[in-house]
């Protein structure tokens, strides 16, 4: 048995013959064996973009709250241990080695994917240290993902949008069915889309879910410069904007509100936690601003719906002299898409490949970049770490730096940034 979590992370990649495996046969097994029967409330969150920021929001709310609280998610940035904490502590090494173990165990012949296994360690290791209550972020689609094989008491739905067609469907109503598949009787389900595609509608009918929108069910209003929120559970007032950049956030906010209506019985919440953990969240990569000059920005932003939310981030911002994309994608991702989203806000493409076994080539997006006709200049660089270092030595105290396609793009220039902004 693999005794290090660099051992275990290698072994896990080896169990399954695919990345991805779509089915809740394998991890339903391995549950049933390891007694996994947690007592505590759960929301599940899904939607094609937003979900990590659901997430973080409503674990910074409920730590607000006193709550011990579990959340799980994923991809990671720089670490592993990420994706699972409770309090907003990091899981330790030592920690995800005894939940991996624990699994080993008891899985004998079933072969576990890479995400399956993490799942399945993530809810032991949340059942050992006693949470109160867990998040749970679908990690594709929903209907066959392996988070789902818990039953939750509340379920979100961001947004759908289509990304992952491959195991999803071609269409929006295809992949809503998809996401939809969280959705679980006689619990409210959430929907943050401003256009709900009617699988979503279909499927909470069907297996009896009572629907919430945004802007129907669930209202939230703008109100000098805070806003306030109300559904048919609660209201609640006066309230900070989330400290998580983009228009969209009150949408987020709002499902995060919805869904503690739905557990206020069971996790009742003050107005005080709210209002501290509204302020107080945070989430790496999603539209992330680090201090100093020049200004850089980190945003995962890898499918056309998250690029038009990062044009209108871009554009809200204050006027800059230059801006430079440090800009990666992974091959099968909507590359012309994006790319036009935020053409219009980029002076200067700096284009790197990604140590990834879908990552496009520079001379791929060059090409992509070519085709779209961007209006700035194209350079190209071997790795995301070398664009960026171009970028700070060229860049003045009134430009910016905007490195985004996908989460390696980001976890890349992360690890590279500390040592070129000091």
């Amino acid at each position: 048995m693999p005794i290090s979590l660099a051992e275990w992370l290698a072994y896990l990649e080896s169990l399954h013959p695919k990345t991805i495996a779509l089915g809740l046969e394998r991890v339903a097994q391995v549950k049933q064996r390891l007694n996994l029967n947690p007592d505590f409330p759960i929301v599940v969150v899904g939607g094609t973009n937003g979900k990590g920021s659901v997430c973080a929001l409503l674990e910074s709310i409920l730590f607000a709250a006193g709550y011990r609280v579990g959340c799980y998610t994923s991809p990671h940035l720089l670490k592993y241990n990420e994706r699972i904490r409770i309090a907003k502590q990091q899981i330790t090494d030592d920690e995800l080695c005894a939940s991996f173990g624990a699994i080993e165990r008891v899985r004998e012949d079933v072969p576990l994917t890479y995400f399956e296994f993490g799942t399945l360690a993530a809810m032991h290791y949340f059942l050992e240290h006693e949470v109160e209550v867990a998040i749970l972020e679908v990690g594709l689609g929903g209907r066959l993902d392996a988070v789902n094989v818990f039953d939750s008491d509340c379920a979100v739905v961001t947004n759908v949008d289509i990304d992952h067609t491959e195991y999803l469907g071609k269409t929006r109503e295809q992949i809503a069915h998809e996401k939809a598949g969280i959705f679980r009787k006689g619990c409210v389900a959430i929907c943050t889309d401003n256009d709900i595609p009617q699988a979503i509608t279909t499927q909470a009918q069907k297996v009896g879910a009572e629907l919430w929108r945004v802007g129907h069910e669930i209202k939230c209003m703008p109100n000098q410069g805070q806003w306030d929120y109300s559904s048919s559970l609660g209201a609640r007032s006066a309230l900070p904007y989330p400290a998580l950049r983009g228009r969209f956030q009150l949408h987020n906010a709002s499902a995060v509100l919805a869904a503690l209506d739905t557990l206020k019985y069971q996790l009742p919440v003050s107005m005080a936690a709210v209002r501290r953990g509204l302020s107080e969240v945070q989430l790496a990569g999603r539209f992330q601003l680090m201090p100093g000059r020049p200004t850089l920005i980190f945003d995962v932003a890898h499918n056309l719906h998250a690029a038009h939310a990062l044009a209108q981030n871009l554009a809200d911002m204050p006027a800059y002299q230059h801006t430079y994309a440090v800009f990666a994608m992974l091959q099968d991702k909507d590359i012309p898409g994006v790319v036009a989203a935020v053409n219009v806000h980029i002076d200067t493409w700096l284009v790197a490949g990604i140590a990834a076994a879908r990552g496009a080539t520079t001379e791929y997006l060059e090409h992509q970049l070519q085709n779209g006709m961007v209006r700035g200049e194209i350079k190209t660089f071997s790795q995301v770490a070398e664009a960026l270092r171009f970028a700070y030595n060229v860049a003045g105290e009134n430009d910016r730096i905007i490195v985004f396609g996908s989460f390696y793009t980001v976890a890349e220039a992360m690890g590279d940034a500390a040592p070129l902004a000091a």
